[in-house]
């Protein structure tokens, strides 16, 4: 009973250390949210960030659950902070941003390859681009356009590409290309960031699988345990 005891104080404990490194993703995702940078050809508005970044190393780190926490907690914090669109934009950049991070971490757990990786960043970029061009026409856009006009906000795009005649060339022609663009930049800036971070968390994988095996090898029914101890250290990525 006491090991049983200590298997779940384990588990409690990883979870407790999950939560908090959630938090602190979140918190940097946060502040990253006002790190803005305007891109060439593009309608003013139309600006880039790299607050899904915290969200996909935890997605990746830590299963797609984990990620989508860290969208949803940052887009709390910025609802209660600086919102300007009443809860719309931020539900938004929930859908739109949960969209690469789950899809990408959900493919990648299935094989933890460099290859593997790779493909889940492309689909999850594939999925952004057609999650987020749906909710800027069904939603985004004409929900701007009761107070900036969509006319003029098409007419913006039209002074940049005589091509945008309407709401569905608007978002073609911008929306579609600026998430394409977004999900190339941040799969271009992960991988190399993610490999590395993985590194640390096999090393410290393999020093918790060296102390569960020293804590039990001597000890009565201690290896009926350790398969145990080794799944909880797997919820644990």
């Amino acid at each position: 009973m006491e090991k049983v005891n200590s298997v779940s104080l384990k588990k409690r404990r990883v979870s407790t250390i999950n939560m908090v490194k959630v938090a602190l993703l979140a918190g940097i995702a946060y502040a990253l949210m006002f790190l803005e940078m305007p891109i060439p050809l593009f309608p003013g508005f139309l600006k880039l960030d790299l607050s899904d970044m915290p969200a996909i190393v935890a997605g990746l780190a830590l299963g797609p659950v984990a990620g989508f926490a860290v969208e949803a907690v940052k887009n709390f914090l910025h609802l209660i902070t600086a919102t300007s669109t009443g809860g719309v934009g931020e539900i938004a950049n929930i859908v739109v941003g949960s969209s690469f991070v789950v899809v990408a971490s959900f493919v990648y757990k299935k094989d933890k390859s460099t290859k593997t990786l790779v493909k889940g960043l492309a689909l999850g970029t594939i999925a952004m681009v057609i999650i987020g061009t749906s909710m800027n026409y069904f939603v985004m856009l004409p929900f701007y356009g009761q107070f900036m006009g969509l006319d003029a906000i098409i007419g913006m795009g039209t002074a940049i590409n005589p091509n945008v005649k309407d709401l569905l060339s608007f978002v073609l022609w911008f929306i579609a290309p600026f998430n394409l663009i977004k999900g190339i930049l941040l799969s271009i800036i992960t991988i190399p960031l993610y490999k590395k971070i993985e590194k640390k968390l096999n090393k410290k994988e393999k020093e918790e699988m060296l102390s569960i095996l020293k804590n039990h090898i001597n000890k009565p029914y201690g290896f009926d345990l350790i398969e145990k101890d080794i799944d909880s250290l797997c919820e644990y990525e």
